[in-house]
């Protein structure tokens, strides 16, 4: 009868109430943010593996590789977290799992921060250096740059692999996910943002930043001519500023708590770790917005592309709610040749400025 006792009044403990309601909040929000990530970038990938105007091949081949990073937060980093949260024994050392598992995260943040670097890398070579551009960024370098930008980050992080390893990691209940104890292990954990944060933050903050500056010159340049020529600037600034402020926004409190915990050794309260923690995934779905949902053409190939499956898939239904069919996108005749050969220099010009071009 005791035993009976014991268990009924630990049901009704307050602080276990509220741990679970708590966890029922965070696994919800965990969900939310990864079916929006994974809709999103679906609708990206739909659209640019075909043709959209203004991009050149080296451009939608890193497009292409940020896609997929971004879609790993929801098909992979968020399920495989969730999934431990679910098997994990709390009370349970270091297991195989769970060190699988702070691999992959590890790996999919560095590899999206590595894609942004290349990016922006891709932009200012092709806004400042519009006559080498075919020569400098060859497709050769282009898929050697995105191989880095995949391959590096396992070769780096490849310790956490092992449980009996130098690495220790844990099942964080605050943040419901696997991670490594920073605290334990200062020296690698400084030499990840040493590696990955900083050197990324300095290319996107520097080769951004040339790009901002050369788009101004050139409106001054312009500002006597058509009015849509001196809104260029103000575009640039609309698009990069938001860019790089979500970009540190996202990622610079999860850097910061990391640093924290490897030189304090203590944790930061139960919230903040869950936000810092899950905050740089919510850059995936951002990216589908700065980077393509504000450009006309991706907008208008979008459109005509569900229009065409709609078509396809059911032509009574659209033929009964009355769909019109969308403006196709005007291709220029320099990029109906799939944006090679010598039309590549005008194209690399012409993406990097419909990346930065409104409604």
């Amino acid at each position: 009868m005791n035993e009976s006792l014991n268990l009924s009044s630990s049901e009704f403990d307050p602080q276990t109430s509220t741990h679970l309601h708590n966890r029922s909040v965070k696994v919800s929000v965990i969900i939310i943010l990864g079916v929006m990530i994974t809709l999103g970038n679906m609708a990206v990938l739909l659209v640019i593996t075909s043709s959209v105007a203004g991009w050149s091949r080296s451009s939608r081949y890193f497009l292409l590789s940020l896609t997929a990073a971004d879609s790993a937060f929801g098909l992979l980093v968020m399920p495989l977290n969730l999934l431990v949260s679910l098997l994990k024994d709390y009370t349970a050392g270091p297991d195989q799992l769970c060190h699988l598992v702070a691999f992959c995260n590890a790996t999919v943040y560095s590899t999206c921060m590595y894609t942004l670097a290349a990016i922006s890398l891709e932009r200012y070579v092709a806004v400042l250096f519009p006559l080498k551009y075919s020569s400098m960024m060859t497709r050769r370098r282009t898929l050697l740059l995105i191989a880095f930008s995949w391959g590096f980050p396992p070769c780096l992080l490849a310790p956490i692999c092992f449980p009996d390893g130098i690495i220790e990691v844990h099942f964080s209940t605050a943040s419901l996910v696997c991670n490594p104890s920073y605290s334990s292990n200062m020296g690698y954990s400084l030499s990840l943002a040493g590696f990955i944060f900083f050197p990324c933050s300095a290319v996107m903050t520097y080769a951004n930043l040339r790009v901002w500056c050369a788009a101004r010159r050139q409106s001054r340049k312009l500002r006597r001519l058509e009015r849509a020529h001196r809104r260029r600037h103000d575009v640039a600034s609309r698009v990069l500023v938001p860019v790089m402020a979500a970009y540190f926004t996202c990622w610079t409190p999860c850097m910061a708590a990391m640093i924290y915990n490897a030189l304090s050794g203590s944790s930061v309260p139960e919230w903040m770790e869950f936000v810092v923690v899950w905050l740089p995934t919510s850059n995936g779905f951002l990216n589908c917005i700065f980077y393509f949902w504000i450009n006309k053409s991706f907008r208008q190939k979008f459109h005509l592309t569900v229009h065409t499956l709609a078509q396809t898939a059911c032509p009574a239904l659209v033929e009964y709610l009355g769909f019109r069919q969308p403006l196709k996108v005007s291709f220029d005749s320099a990029f109906l040749n799939n944006n090679t050969g010598v039309h590549e220099r005008s194209s690399s010009v012409s993406s990097t400025c419909t990346l930065m071009t409104l409604a």
